[in-house]
């Protein structure tokens, strides 16, 4: 079956036949385009500056509510500009709703959009608002965000070298038990207990990783070449994350299981929904890519502020090896054709899961 026959993010095969050789006009000043693994795009501008771009759907869930739909939207965009090692600056929005929204539904919606860009600093330029008849998604549109900085200094998901050290800022899954917890309240709490869910619920507020990318970002302006690139985790997870940096830049990879945080709420969840936190959506994790010398120094810098972070792999030479070790040896790095969350997700709400 090829990837277009199936719900999610396309698969690299699938890119590169299909998508990569037709991008419009060549046009010189572009500087990265699009490419598997690549989130954001950046234009060269006049006076040795860039202009950094990356677009992302918008989620409106009924069962999350609207606040947290708007916080997953805003925050979703956010992540991939936070990968430059700067804040995003000017936002624009999409929105295909359906018909079933009341006006209230979307007064409510629209003012937490605006409230979380305000607070991350972002200023709203433009988009398209309309009803759709037949509408029925939990995605109701796109939005791209921009920000302009020198161009030396922003970074991309490319810049991993053989030899990198690989660093998980976060943990898995964040995102995905946190909604799976706030969607299924009830059920959770009758299998699992009142505790575990509301520690899932609560990881709802870690999904943003903006803070922690510029404290990564300030590190190498102390320390020059010291970060190489960073990815959020989304799709795919950290794992599927992983082997997109590792495409992108050219680069093997290997993946130590055992380095791997253990997030004991995440895999409660997550065992409970037959799903691997590792290649489960993970929204409020990234991926580094550290030079070897500064790593350690990384690492510490970022836990003194108070962010979780651990060296979980490396870099290598052949691009055609992407490995997980574990205690029974070496395997390919998976990389789900789907992620498995969506279809947790859909068939609780099937099973009348509350």
């Amino acid at each position: 079956m090829s990837s277009f026959d199936t719900t999610g993010k396309f698969q690299q095969a699938f890119f590169e036949e299909h998508l990569y050789p037709k991008f419009g006009l060549n046009r010189p000043e572009v500087r990265v385009g699009p490419a598997f693994g690549v989130d954001v795009s950046i234009v060269d501008l006049p006076g040795n500056m860039g202009l950094a771009i990356t677009s992302d759907p918008l989620s409106l869930i009924p069962s999350l509510g609207y606040r947290e739909s708007a916080w997953l939207s805003v925050q979703l965009l956010v992540n991939d500009m936070a990968t430059t090692g700067f804040a995003p600056m000017y936002a624009q929005f999409v929105l295909n709703l359906p018909q079933s929204l009341d006006e209230k539904g979307f007064k409510e919606y629209w003012n937490w959009i605006n409230h979380y860009c305000i607070q991350t600093g972002v200023a709203i330029t433009g988009g398209h608002t309309c009803k759709i008849e037949g509408m029925q998604s939990t995605i109701v549109g796109g939005g791209t965000m921009f920000l302009t900085a020198s161009r030396e200094e922003i970074l991309t998901s490319q810049g991993a070298e053989p030899g990198d050290v690989l660093v998980l800022l976060g943990e898995p899954a964040c995102s995905s038990t946190s909604i799976l917890s706030l969607s299924f309240p009830e059920t959770i709490t009758e299998k699992l207990g009142k505790e575990v869910q509301q520690k899932a619920a609560d990881l709802f507020s870690s999904t943003s990783v903006l803070h922690p990318a510029l404290r990564a970002a300030a590190f190498n302006g102390q320390y020059p070449g010291a970060l190489k690139a960073m990815h959020d985790v989304t799709e795919g997870g950290v794992y599927g994350a992983i082997f997109e940096m590792a495409v992108a830049s050219g680069t093997g990879v290997e993946v130590y299981a055992e380095k791997m945080p253990e997030a004991p709420v995440q895999r409660e969840i997550c065992a409970l929904f037959n799903i691997d936190p590792c290649i489960s959506v993970g929204a409020g994790a990234m991926i580094l890519a550290a030079n070897h010398r500064y790593a350690g120094m990384l690492v510490k810098s970022l836990e003194e502020e108070g962010f979780h972070a651990a060296i979980i792999g490396s870099f290598l030479n052949d691009p055609e090896g992407k490995w997980l070790e574990t205690t029974e040896g070496r395997t390919p790095l998976p990389y789900p054709e789907k992620d498995p969350y969506w279809n947790a997700f859909f068939t609780a709400l099937k099973n009348g899961w509350k």
